[in-house]
């Protein structure tokens, strides 16, 4: 992974000391509250409904063993003993004390990570595959060129005050598994005809209040022009993008009402001026940025052997099988394995992991995984380089440490932003509504049969869950004080990216439980074979579904 330069390390540092100060300041009333939201926005400091809250970046999803024993010793000195994973492999604490801020990012910097822009009207955290540099189906690894990203975009002084939140994500593989087409720009490497390395390039995607699909504004772009070609699609919506009302600020408002072609002219004719200037990237550069992005010493193993064994052990107990069976997939280097470790466990908040979790976690890196852990966007956590013969020993470690439910990809692995419990911007409570679908579906041989399915809740339309691009979506409404769920079928964020169709009027908190098991019942009465939830859904139609879930002798 990216280690910083003594000069990374010092801006870093600065920034830390700048901030210390405007906190300082702030405190003793020489800031005003609309001057301070700036500056604490850019370094990731929100004020949530019970306390401040800080997000910290964690660039396209990649840590170590070392940063997640200082992320246990935050939690434990500064927080409320635990931290929570975004969908955007981020990290946030619910409950720092505002003095105290300065001292946790002074912390952070001693591990090289930061809380820089991950919030306010700019760039945000690059993000990326969690299976970076370890997919079979990978055409390049995205990781050295999120990092040629990130170091564009940080502290880039024409992008610092955007008209809105900036979000950038990157696929390396066939498979999209960092939804590229549900952010402001997507970018999708892949090889031409004569076998050149390049992007195709979304741009527009989005949810939230309007959520919406990205647009290809081009099919092939050449990797020395990433930089260049990125700079003028911002430099475009800085220029047109809405600034007098927040609600139509982002750059999918100002694509769809251009349209993607014309947005593409725009883009192309601001190109056009800086096309091979300073910021056309060179192949030492890149190389440069590679080298820290090596493979881990891997051992050649005889995977026959392996798998052999690990075979004779799931015959012997059905629940490793079954763990290995969700929780596990194939490596592309002969005889290791990725390894998922569910941070869903009934009763806990999707993607809260507490002070002794994360220094257990970074145990086991260290133990099976070359001392590294990624984020994934389903707030899971992926050790990517585990060695098939100590599955069974990393199986019988995660389940004590309270990570190894068998249920990755289930509907049970479900999305849940931290709704009316943290959020000041939540109409309504998600984490009840996510614990109370849990506790129904316990029946894991039901949830298996079922197959992969994605159930997604955010407490508001600021999406934070991804309801939009869920097979099933929960959504949080406020009805004259009252909370109120609405659903939607039909999402995802896959290469066939959907947006989900609303299925009818809302519904109180206690019904749910009720009508995802209507939902389910139409899904399993009407598919064919093995066939997936998402497949029956597009095949049947939202009709059926809707009969059923309101019909009246429900």
């Amino acid at each position: 992974m990216y280690r910083y330069t003594e000069h990374d390390q010092k801006i870093i540092e600065e920034r830390v000391a700048q901030f210390r100060g405007q906190t300082s300041r702030y405190l003793a009333g020489e800031l005003a509250d609309e001057e301070f939201l700036p500056l604490r926005l850019q370094n990731g400091l929100y004020i949530q409904r019970l306390a401040p809250m800080l997000r910290v970046a964690v660039p396209y999803g990649l840590l170590n063993a070392g940063q997640f024993r200082k992320l246990a010793h935050i939690a434990r000195h500064y927080d409320k003993g635990y931290c929570h994973f975004t969908t955007r492999q981020n990290i946030q604490f619910n409950w720092p004390q505002l003095e105290e801020v300065p001292d946790i990012l002074a912390e952070l910097a001693e591990v090289q990570m930061h809380a820089v822009q991950t919030s306010g009207n700019c760039i945000r955290n690059i993000t990326s595959d969690q299976y970076a540099g370890v997919a079979e189906d990978e055409i390049e690894d995205p990781r050295p060129w999120c990092e040629i990203l990130r170091q564009w975009s940080t502290f880039h002084p024409e992008f610092a005050y955007l008209p809105r939140k900036f979000k950038i994500a990157v696929s390396g593989s066939e498979s999209d598994r960092a939804a590229i087409l549900v952010h402001d720009i997507g970018l999708q490497l892949l090889r031409n005809d004569e076998g050149e390395l390049g992007f195709k390039v979304y741009v527009g995607g989005g949810l939230g209040r309007t959520p919406v699909i990205g647009s290809v504004i081009r099919e092939f772009l050449p990797w020395q022009h990433i930089l260049g070609y990125l700079d003028a699609i911002v430099r475009v919506y800085n220029r047109y993008g809405n600034r007098a009302n927040k609600y139509k600020a982002r750059i999918k408002i100002l694509v769809r009402a251009w349209t993607p072609e014309v947005f593409a002219e725009k883009v192309e004719a601001e190109w056009s001026h800086i096309k091979d200037g300073p910021c056309t990237l060179t192949q030492e550069e890149v190389d440069r940025v590679k080298q820290y992005f090596t493979l881990p010493d891997y051992q050649v193993l005889d995977d026959a052997t392996e798998e052999a064994a690990l075979q004779a052990l799931s015959a012997d107990n059905i629940a490793f099988a079954k763990w290995r069976e969700r929780n596990t997939l194939k490596h592309r280097v002969a005889g290791y394995s990725i390894v998922h470790l569910s941070l869903k466990p009934t009763g806990v908040a999707p993607g809260d992991v507490t002070d002794s979790q994360l220094e257990a976690i970074a145990d086991l890196a260290d133990k099976y995984s070359f001392g590294e852990i990624r984020a994934t966007h389903n707030q899971n956590l992926v050790l990517a380089d585990v060695r098939k013969s100590d599955l069974h020993a990393l199986w019988q470690e995660a389940k004590a440490g309270g990570f190894a439910t068998p249920n990755i990809g289930t509907l049970t692995d479900l999305i849940c932003c931290p709704g009316g419990d943290f959020c000041s911007l939540a109409n309504a409570k998600s984490i009840p509504v996510a614990e109370a679908i849990q506790r129904r579906f316990d029946d894991m041989d039901y949830v298996y049969d079922l197959g992969d399915l994605s159930l997604n809740i955010s407490g508001c339309m600021n999406a934070c869950g991804h309801h939009h691009v869920g097979n099933i979506g929960i959504l949080g409404v406020d009805k004259k004080g009252e909370e109120f769920y609405q659903v939607q079928l039909g999402g995802s964020s896959e290469n066939d990216a959907a947006l989900g169709n609303v299925l009818g009027p809302s519904f109180g908190r206690e019904e749910m439980p009720d009508i995802i098991s209507r939902i389910l019942d139409v899904y399993i009465n009407n598919r064919l074979g093995d066939e997936l939830f998402i497949d029956t859904y597009r095949r049947i139609g939202l009709d059926p579904f809707k009969e059923s879930v309101y019909a009246k002798n429900h």
